[in-house]
């Protein structure tokens, strides 16, 4: 257990856990203090904040140690995604369990694993230090965008749409895919 022990405090996971579960709480008391319905943006605030914290995670402290390292990184890497993705829809679901009622489980669960693929994505293009700035580009144009009136804006608004919706559906497990499998082969950028 000592390698994982090591490898968690490496990719800083106490700290993004801790801002997972802060940036939860924060908007589970937004959303008590707002009463009545609570806006979809709220819940996605929480899960963007949440992605964006564990995206430090995706690279080590030295690139070129990671690359070569004698064991393979890419179940790993894929790993490291998945369980990312799992702990900010986890805490938000469980504060909303106890809490307020934010948004549905397919609602959190469809954007959390959207967003995760969008971190990854980032940290492949971009660099794990710079992986944030993928899912919060992508956020403020849905939030400024045109409301969708044909499928190219239904895609833009993904993060906002019902979880009904095909769209959103599909470009979020498209781009949680894409970026997981882009992360695994290729790692964060140097």
């Amino acid at each position: 257990m000592r390698w994982l022990t090591l490898y968690a405090r490496s990719r800083q996971v106490p700290a993004s856990l801790a801002a997972v579960v802060i940036s939860a709480l924060a908007v589970a008391a937004l959303a008590r203090a707002g009463g009545g319905a609570v806006d979809p943006k709220v819940p996605l605030l929480a899960l963007t904040a949440a992605a964006t914290a564990v995206s430090i995670g995706l690279g080590g402290q030295d690139l070129a140690l990671d690359r070569t390292a004698a064991i393979r990184w890419a179940p790993r890497r894929a790993a490291h995604v998945l369980l990312s993705g799992t702990v900010v829809v986890s805490v938000l679901l469980t504060v909303q369990a106890v809490g307020e009622d934010l948004a549905t489980t397919a609602f959190i669960v469809r954007d959390g694993a959207g967003l995760m693929g969008l971190v990854a994505l980032g940290a492949a293009v971009c660099g794990a230090q710079y992986a944030w700035t993928v899912p919060i580009a992508w956020l403020s144009f849905s939030l400024v965008a045109p409301s969708p009136t044909n499928v190219a804006l239904e895609t833009a608004h993904w993060m906002l749409l019902p979880p009904g919706a095909a769209t959103g559906t599909w470009t979020a497990l498209a781009l949680a895919v894409a970026g997981t499998v882009a992360y695994a082969v290729a790692g964060p950028r140097r």
